[in-house]
């Protein structure tokens, strides 16, 4: 692959999680949706196959669409490669994280499209930031840092343990292993575990035209950015002293 069509394949994965991902929550969120009040449960559940789409689209580039998961793979030594022809190396990593971001913020622009007479119409501001964006439920800066730690964690270490990159997991299983995540570990932060689709829908929620959409809580935004990576960086520095070994 070139580094352009890693681009490609990032941003594009990455815009259809944070469009599928986001939307679910605005259907559970805001007014007058067919999907109103549908519960914790159904954000989870759509989260997860949000993921499970943009594995698939971005397949070709490894799938990362999660700048935690591009950092756990550039700091696990038994990842030499990112995807076919691109090295595992800092300078790639960039690509990846710029491909990431990029597409987060074009997702939720068309998931706001998608929504936008919902979200002309009289909210909480508070509620519509939270269909862009996570935000704790009890507020606690260094509680709420480890809750996003522990989380990304758990995220990227199983995918590490079963093959080294989301597309060799497959697209199914990680979908699941966000929706458990999303249903043990969500509750307290909004489990961006994921600093991409954090930030860059909470940008776009920054620019776009919403009515009475209110500040963008940025006191609490280095949270769901520094935890991810951080919980990506310890996995993908631990994956290697229990790698599982297939036999033969």
């Amino acid at each position: 692959m070139s580094l352009w069509e890693v681009f490609l394949a990032e941003s594009f994965g990455t815009a259809m999680l944070t469009l599928l991902g986001c939307g679910v929550v605005a259907n559970v969120a805001l007014a007058k949706t067919k999907g109103n009040n549908g519960g914790f449960l159904m954000v989870n559940f759509g989260w997860g196959l949000a993921v499970f789409a943009g594995v698939y689209v971005a397949s070709q580039s490894g799938a990362h669409i999660n700048p935690a998961v591009t950092l756990g793979l550039l700091l696990n030594p038994d990842t030499p490669m990112f995807a076919e022809g691109i090295e595992a190396t800092f300078a790639n990593a960039l690509v990846y994280w710029a491909a990431e971001m990029v597409g987060a913020v074009i997702g939720a622009v068309f998931m706001w499209l998608a929504h936008k007479k919902h979200f002309d119409e009289d909210l909480d501001p508070a509620a519509k930031l939270g269909v862009f964006a996570t935000g704790p439920s009890i507020r606690s800066t260094p509680w709420n840092l480890v809750t996003e730690i522990i989380a990304t964690w758990v995220l990227v270490f199983v995918i590490l343990m079963f093959g080294n990159a989301p597309s060799g997991l497959g697209p199914l299983a990680v979908a699941l292993l966000v929706v458990s995540i999303g249903a043990s570990l969500g509750g307290p932060t909004g489990y961006a575990i994921n600093p991409a689709r954090d930030l860059g829908p909470r940008i776009a929620h920054a620019f776009l035209p919403i009515k009475g959409k209110g500040g963008g809580d940025w006191s609490y935004a280095w949270i769901p950015v520094v935890g991810p990576l951080l919980g990506g960086a310890i996995a993908g520095l631990m994956a290697p002293l229990i790698a599982f070994t297939p036999a033969g």
